[in-house]
């Protein structure tokens, strides 16, 4: 057993050799090591005087001894030699097999960003470019004026908003951004001069590391030029037929309420039916106010210091006989005053679309509630109903210009899905924002974000 162990060891391969192949596979240097004990055990003899001595049979086997071990030391090194040899040539291949394969995939990366029709950019932490696709490469050739050469990246390039007119600042450029941390989607901007510029939607998602750090950014470049040129055209269809709707209508309303000013001269049945007409109109002239201010993209305001309170009791007043009609309650629970740097005119009209929508979709006996509250220097306005509701997606969508979700649809209730989008862009325009939470079956609410003013200072 410990002559089995030895061999083992000495072979250093991993081979469980018998006693007789171990011999055979090392059997030059045990030749050559026996010779050398012999030959040492002479030497030493003959040094020693100890040729014809009694001693010599000693002599020669320490000498033969001690050569043996120092053979069988070379014996266990070469085999350990041998061994790392194997490892590293092992460790090699693989080595040289992960290169093979890390240069493929880039191979398959590369040609994989240069085919696809939109622009990638990564950068690192430092905002230093490690990769861009060919796309990106010539949307920035198309951007890049002449004599800017001389500058790098971004601020080379002529980025304006949608405008077309105002260069963008460094610091709200997309690559910048995305350097700076941010995480963005759907942000507009126009790459190159009119009337050849070119419209491009980007985004941007940060890389991580396992610790949560920030290691650079990702950003997304896809072109929406035609899109947003069908979008302008359809808007200016929009705004011609409505301004040509708008002139008869409001003949027609005047001719109405003139038929009207005098009903002894008519019968009941005649005053019912102009009075129909008289609302449909009316309706109908409401509707193309709101796809013209729809289709008017700048929404324009003139903040001053506002009492919020005050615009709700006079938007619920309003309401109140659409409420009555509706049976439908209204409730309002407001601190007066309450102070805001808003357009009392927008606001008053966002608060008239909300109010509006909320009666309209509550059920007979339902609630329309009103309430606000404070969060730092912003002010929140809060309308909720107790109707239908809507999916999560649908509250996602609902302020999207003629939206309206199946469920309206189904229930055949009137509107042409502009209120809501008109409201977005006329609390946007102060700075602010607006949200929808809601469930199916349980109501909406729809909150509104504005800046708070201070109230007057007491003595």
């Amino acid at each position: 057993m410990s002559e089995q162990r030895l061999v083992r060891s000495a072979d250093g391969f991993g081979n469980a050799l018998g006693p007789r192949a171990w011999v055979v596979r090392h059997l030059p240097l045990l030749l050559a090591g026996a010779g050398m004990a012999a030959a040492a055990g002479l030497a030493a003899a003959s040094w020693t005087g100890l040729l014809d001595a009694p001693g010599l049979t000693a002599a020669v086997v320490l000498a033969a001894g001690i050569t043996l071990s120092v053979c069988f030391a070379l014996i266990r090194a070469r085999a350990r030699l041998c061994e790392e040899q194997r490892r590293t040539g092992a460790k090699e291949a693989e080595l040289q097999a992960l290169l093979a394969d890390s240069r493929e995939r880039e191979r398959l990366l590369n040609t994989i960003l240069d085919t696809v029709d939109v622009g990638i950019v990564a950068v690192d932490a430092a905002g230093r470019r490690l990769l861009t696709n060919s796309w990106q490469s010539a949307l920035e050739e198309s951007a890049a004026p002449a004599g800017a050469a001389h500058e790098a990246g971004e601020a080379r390039l002529l980025l304006t908003g949608q405008d077309q007119a105002t260069p963008l600042p460094l610091d709200r450029r997309p690559i910048r951004r995305a350097a700076s941390g941010e995480s963005f989607a759907d942000y507009l901007v126009r790459f190159g001069e009119a009337p050849g510029s070119r419209v491009v939607s980007t985004g941007a998602r940060p890389l991580r590391d396992d610790a949560g750090g920030f290691r650079g950014a990702v950003v997304v470049f896809n072109e929406v030029t035609g899109l947003v040129d069908a979008l302008a055209v359809k808007d200016d269809v929009v705004s011609t037929v409505s301004h040509e709707f708008r002139t008869p209508l409001t003949s027609i309303i005047g001719n109405l309420d003139l038929a009207l000013s005098d009903p002894a001269e008519l019968s009941t049945t005649t005053v019912r039916r102009i009075e129909v007409a008289q609302r449909n109109a009316e309706r109908l002239l409401a509707l193309v106010s709101d796809l013209l201010m729809s289709a008017n993209s700048t929404v324009h305001v003139h903040p001053r210091r506002t009492d919020l309170s005050s615009l709700v009791e006079a938007t619920l007043g309003s309401a109140q006989a659409h409420a009555q009609a509706s049976r439908v309650a209204l409730s309002m629970d407001l601190p007066a005053p309450l102070w805001a740097h808003v357009d009392p005119l927008r606001i008053g009209q966002a608060l008239d679309n909300l109010v509006s929508n909320a009666i309209k979709y509550s059920p007979v006996g339902g609630t329309v509630r009103v309430s606000a509250s404070t969060a730092g220097e912003r002010v929140l306005l809060h309308v909720a109903d107790d109707g239908m509701g809507m999916t999560a997606a649908d509250a996602a969508r609902v302020f999207t210009r003629f939206f309206r979700s199946p469920a309206v649809r189904e229930g055949s209730i009137p509107g042409a899905g502009l209120g809501l989008s008109i409201t977005k862009a006329i609390v946007e325009r102060h700075g602010g924002s607006i949200s929808c939470s809601s469930r199916p079956g349980r109501g909406s609410t729809f909150t509104v974000e504005l800046p708070a003013e201070a109230g007057p200072p007491s003595f």
